[in-house]
């Protein structure tokens, strides 16, 4: 199989890398220290065209490929795992469900914007009690005349408080089963709650979200009743994939930081890096950002083929992001002291790589999936249920 990219993607690729550079590289620190969502940013990613690079131009989009989000969401989470996550999350959990499920006027109101970059939406699926087995949802939806009253909460929902959050998708049980509802921001009744303190992705938005007599128009369902949890299944795994990309990012990251610091750092008379303990580390850590390349954009590549790869998404993202994790711990090594210190990147990468293991489906839940794709008899809770 060729997996050479195509001249487009490798432009994209260069311009992302470019203003990956320029505009977050110098900032990066300052946000995560600040905990500061880069709004400026964010709306100048959306100037770039990269929300709206995987959707249809009828709907405000640039009509590319998914192999094109990917490189955007690594080339982004190599200098700033936050923004990468923004891009991916707006685009896989925000506009995606829309465009996908959504009616024609429904994606006339809103994917617009989504695909600008004006404005971000979230997607409000996991709850207090209900992780992995988001199929336990508590949050409830009644019908009363032209509205449904919604109830309930939800919990660690990416982009869900920004200045320019204009929607939550939002999942409750009714009678037909989990339906899927777009919560407008503002919408009375819908709390949202103060940020969390995280260990990592300092930058991005996360918040909780409580639901309290919330009322939305009865046109505001997305999807038919009780399909809502149906249709979140098929848009995981195209997240599965973007979490790849983000985790491959940050491998790749800290692959070249402890390269350069191998290279020119000096002890006992020479480079660091003649000694094969520190070679051999980052020998193996090649080996890992070289697998997790193929296996991000052989996903990627087989989604745009329009041929199946839940197994192949379930495959590149726990690879991948287990890599990230211990990208992080080879490079932190490998750069001593240095790596410790908040100063330098490589600290920021190591708190941020941890969440990669968790969001988008556990590491655990991947091994689930992919052993009932080799046909295993394994047990699986509602949250893995194809």
């Amino acid at each position: 199989m060729d997996l050479d990219f195509a001249p487009e993607h490798d432009a994209l690729r260069a311009m992302v890398r470019d203003f990956a550079a320029a505009e977050i590289a110098p900032h990066a620190a300052r946000w995560d220290q600040r905990s500061e969502f880069p709004l400026d940013v964010v709306r100048h990613m959306g100037e770039l065209g990269l929300f709206g690079l995987v959707f249809p131009e009828a709907w405000g989009g640039g009509g590319g490929d998914f192999v094109s989000l990917c490189i955007a969401i690594e080339e982004l989470g190599r200098v700033d795992q936050s923004v990468g996550i923004t891009l991916s999350a707006g685009v896989g959990l925000g506009a995606n469900p829309i465009y996908r499920f959504g009616t024609d006027e429904q994606r006339h109101r809103w994917l617009p914007d989504l695909t600008a970059g004006r404005a971000l939406g979230a997607f409000g699926l996991t709850e207090p009690d209900g992780g992995s087995d988001a199929g336990a949802t508590r949050t409830r939806a009644r019908r009363d005349g032209d509205e449904w009253v919604i109830d309930g909460a939800k919990s660690f929902i990416t982009n869900s408080g920004t200045p320019i959050t204009s929607v939550i998708t939002v999942t409750a049980r009714t009678p037909e089963g989990i339906s899927a509802f777009v919560v407008p921001a503002g919408t009375p009744g819908l709390t949202v709650e103060p940020p969390y303190r995280k260990l990592g992705w300092h930058a991005s938005d996360t918040h909780g979200l409580i639901l309290d007599g919330c009322r939305v128009p009865a046109d505001h369902l997305l999807g038919e009743p009780g399909a809502g949890f149906r249709n979140f299944l098929a848009i995981l795994d195209d997240g599965r994939v973007a979490i790849a990309a983000l985790a491959l990012g940050c491998a790749r990251a800290c692959l070249e930081m402890a390269v350069d610091y191998a290279v020119h750092r000096q002890a006992f008379g020479q480079s660091i890096g003649a000694n094969q303990a520190v070679a051999f580390a980052l020998a193996d850590l090649d080996v890992a950002v070289h697998n997790a390349t193929q296996l991000t954009y052989r996903a990627a590549w087989l989604k745009d083929q329009d041929r199946p790869f839940g197994r192949e998404a379930a495959i590149a993202k726990l690879y991948a992001t287990e890599a990230a994790v211990s990208a992080t711990r080879v490079a932190t090594q490998v750069l001593g002291g240095s790596g410790f210190i908040e100063d330098h990147p490589v600290a920021r990468f190591y708190r941020d790589a941890k969440v990669l293991e968790v969001g988008e489906g556990t590491s655990e839940i991947q091994r689930l999936v992919i052993a009932r794709h080799l046909g295993l008899p394994v047990h699986a809770g509602p949250a893995d249920r194809r």
